[in-house]
């Protein structure tokens, strides 16, 4: 059976690396960044904060994690104004890295996968009515756990613009949970 990075490089990203858990760092001004409704999810959507837990919730969350991989998608556009180019890049890495955790939690069944942007497997969030539909399939972004990307990318290793003409999106996956000690009688 194929390991996550194997399996990252067969869903085609342009830059696979081993991800810094030191990174993992949640960060206030991230998730003012979310309450502040840059991408207009914030409090519409199981997988964006409030919903997906509290920046304690989410550090606790992330350090149950040994390793990890941080996968990218980089995309050449005509000019800074190509919603196009950008569109077809997201598309493009939403679709791999949705191809990936769902293999990856084939042979991790506890892995946790971040993604770039908010959950899209419902076309309408039942947030905060009814529970999630698919709780196990939901994708909570790097910025709801209050990861500052850019850092993340540097501290692994990897760029995190690639110059004009360019559009990178970014993911990650956290595996290998530590195992619970339990006291010995």
């Amino acid at each position: 059976m194929p390991d996550i990075l194997e399996l990252a490089e067969q869903n085609g990203f342009e830059y696979i690396a081993p991800l810094c858990m030191a990174a993992l760092t949640p960060l206030p001004e991230v998730r003012e960044m979310c309450a502040a409704g840059r991408c207009r999810r914030y409090n519409r959507s199981w997988s964006c904060p409030p919903a997906c837990g509290s920046l304690e919730d989410t550090a606790r969350r992330m350090a149950q994690y040994r390793r990890g991989i941080i996968v990218q998608t980089v995309g050449r556009l005509e000019d800074d104004f190509d919603s196009v180019g950008i569109a077809d890049t997201q598309q493009r890495h939403s679709k791999s890295f949705a191809a990936l955790a769902r293999q990856a939690r084939c042979i991790e069944p506890d892995c946790l996968p971040l993604t770039a942007g908010t959950c899209t497997i419902c076309h309408k969030c039942t947030w905060p009515d009814r529970p999630c539909r698919f709780p196990q399939k939901r994708l909570s972004s790097m910025e709801a756990y209050g990861l500052l990307v850019s850092d993340v990318c540097l501290r692994s290793g990897l760029k995190y613009n690639y110059g004009p003409g360019t559009i990178s999106f970014t993911s990650c996956i956290l595996f290998e949970k530590e195992k619970k000690q339990h006291a010995e009688p």
